[in-house]
């Protein structure tokens, strides 16, 4: 549910949203009449997470990067909100690498993007990027998906951006990655189930598989070593709010496993809102970059914003965005906003279990 809409700046609305489980608290005993009082607890700090929807710098937003010699534009209006993040989180869902040729500003599944997009997204602020995702792989020659994806993970690395969800074989594409951000250390996992060519093996590499068992050994696997573990699926179908069956299946999953937090994505369009055993599920946030300018739900989704003190999760903020088609984000004016929120709010309520 979405209880409070706010204004914060640049005219955006967005959906403010207090935690609801229980938060402990440093108790502090009454002094005695004999006893001098005990000093404060240091406060908790405050910590911020960012997340966004789908980044697909391919296709059109490519052609119009070639054109300007330059990946950076499609962050201007927000690399500010992004770099104010103590933690920023993107779901990549292309090739970053300048093996595979361009297909140019058309409509093809082979959705292929260059290093300058690591470079641009790196200098905007991402410090994890979730690669988990159907069309990683994208070249379609040879062995070209692996070696374009392989190089991909290197480019994001030489950025400065860890990638999570994929490795030279399943069992590295299911070891979290783990940030310490002010002592507290936020573990993250993400599988995807929508494209097996993508798949990693015993002996290949590729994304991590989502199933149950490897759901949990991956969130197990974090757990050992993070004190706030997040799970990212790639899920669902496509062009829908509502999440099926199988996410709500995973969404469980996670959440009996032990995850803290589960943001999904894949489809395109800003999708419910779920708390599970006061744990929440958000099932995606929608198109982030990418050129699908065909309607406006394609062209919209959410920044999330995910507050913390110390280890206990307090609350999270959703932030409107709209993209161009060439790829620029923008944070989305008061009626468009609203009109988000209520595709989100909608969808939250025809979830049945």
């Amino acid at each position: 549910m979405l209880p409070l809409v706010v204004q914060p700046p640049a005219a955006a609305v967005s959906a403010v949203v207090e935690a609801t489980r229980p938060v402990s608290q440093p108790s502090i005993p009454a002094p005695s009449p004999t006893s001098t009082v005990a000093p404060s607890p240091t406060p908790l700090p405050r910590i911020t997470l960012l997340f966004t929807g789908v980044i697909v710098p391919a296709r059109c937003v490519q052609a119009e990067i070639d054109a300007r010699n330059d990946a950076s534009y499609v962050y201007d209006n927000v690399r500010e909100l992004i770099q104010g993040a103590d933690l920023a989180v993107g779901t990549l869902n292309t090739t970053l690498s300048d093996y595979p040729p361009h297909t140019g500003c058309r409509f093809t599944y082979v959705l292929i993007s260059d290093a300058r997009s690591a470079v641009a997204a790196g200098e905007a602020g991402f410090d994890v990027m979730s690669v988990a995702t159907n069309h990683i792989k994208n070249c379609g020659i040879g062995d070209c998906g692996d070696r374009a994806f392989l190089d991909t993970l290197d480019n994001l690395r030489a950025n400065g951006i860890l990638p999570v969800g994929a490795g030279d074989d399943l069992a590295e594409a299911l070891q979290p990655v783990v940030v310490e951000v002010q002592g507290v250390r936020f573990g993250i996992v993400s599988l995807g189930m929508v494209e097996p060519m993508t798949f990693a093996t015993d002996s290949a590499p590729g994304i991590a598989v989502l199933n149950d068992e490897n759901l949990q050994t991956a969130i197990a696997n974090a757990r050992k070593q993070a004190d706030v573990v997040i799970a990212m699926p790639h899920w669902g179908p496509e062009d829908t709010s509502d999440p099926n069956d199988y996410q709500l299946h995973f969404a469980q999953v996670a959440v009996r496993a032990g995850a803290d937090l589960v943001v999904g994505n894949h489809t395109h369009v800003v999708q419910a809102i779920e708390q599970l055993k006061g744990i929440d599920v958000f099932y995606g946030l929608g198109n982030f970059i990418f050129d699908q300018n065909w309607d406006l739900a394609h062209q919209q989704g959410v920044i999330l914003l995910v507050y913390f003190e110390g280890p206990n999760y307090m609350g999270y903020e959703l932030i409107p965005t709209h993209v161009d088609g060439d790829g620029t984000v923008h944070i989305a004016g008061p009626d468009e906003a609203a009109q988000v929120l209520q595709r989100i709010e909608e969808a939250s309520q025809h979830i049945r279990r």
